[in-house]
């Protein structure tokens, strides 16, 4: 991959989303330090080599498998029901899809044809973080990839290691973000990552199956978080443009 030598501000991430670049297979992502490990990127943390290829997994059966892992222990008792609630320890099944697509939806072709443009959200939400300093020195970088969401597998990111080994398993659920919700990969950290939402739900009870595959895919987001399935729908999931997961 291509990374910029110094740190980049407003507009640059828009000024590379272009669909000229898309189709010469280079996706534009912002890359963020982390404090004690600058420019993390330069130090072997890739390793392509040990990922899958995401075309061989399919979305349900990785969420089922990463749910599997998270739901407490029966001898939990109540507490451990309540951090899960409503769901039980059974996979809940995945998400409709946005909701300008209609309630029964899950093409994203039957969409509403005003519904935000998923790269204009992503390129709003990439200023947004760089503006309050979330993002507070990013660098530019152009990697080869088909689409973005395979961007963690191609670079062979190492940031979910501690929980799943295999990127490509991230790539899947990506994907199908990309695809239900109009998520677009903004940013990636040492060990977190930065969605934007052009479709996110509007509604807690839309965003409850939301939160479900968000606590399959990165519980730390409830466990060291919101506390609760029902509070991280509540707190980060409903209405918001912006998803963000990391890995402890």
């Amino acid at each position: 991959m291509w990374v910029s030598d110094d740190a980049v501000g407003v507009g640059v991430l828009a000024a590379h989303r272009s669909p000229q670049l898309a189709d010469a297979g280079l996706q534009a992502v912002l890359l963020q330090d982390r404090p004690g490990l600058e420019r993390w990127w330069q130090e072997r943390e890739f390793a392509p080599e040990r990922m899958s290829d995401p075309d061989d997994h399919h979305v349900e059966p990785v969420l089922r498998e990463f749910w599997s892992r998270v739901v407490p222990d029966p001898e939990e008792g109540e507490e451990g029901e309540e951090i899960i609630a409503p769901f039980g320890r059974d996979w809940p099944g995945l998400a409709v899809a946005g909701q300008s697509a209609g309630p029964d939806a899950v093409d994203p072709d039957t969409s509403d044809p005003d519904a935000p443009d998923p790269e204009v959200a992503a390129c709003e939400l990439a200023d947004e973080l760089i503006e309050r300093g979330w993002l507070p020195a990013p660098r530019l970088a152009l990697v080869p990839s088909h689409r973005g969401a395979d961007v963690p597998t191609a670079l062979g990111w190492g940031g979910p290691a501690n929980y799943e080994n295999d990127t490509a398993l991230i790539s899947v659920v990506l994907r199908s973000w990309e695809d239900r919700f109009g998520a677009r990969l903004v940013a990636l950290g040492f060990d977190e990552l930065h969605l934007s939402v052009a479709l996110p739900p509007p509604t807690t009870a839309l965003a409850l199956p939301v939160a479900a595959e968000h606590f399959a895919l990165s519980p730390d987001n409830i466990w060291q978080g919101s506390g609760s399935i029902r509070s991280y729908a509540e707190e980060a999931v409903t209405g918001s443009g912006h998803w963000s997961f990391w890995w402890d």
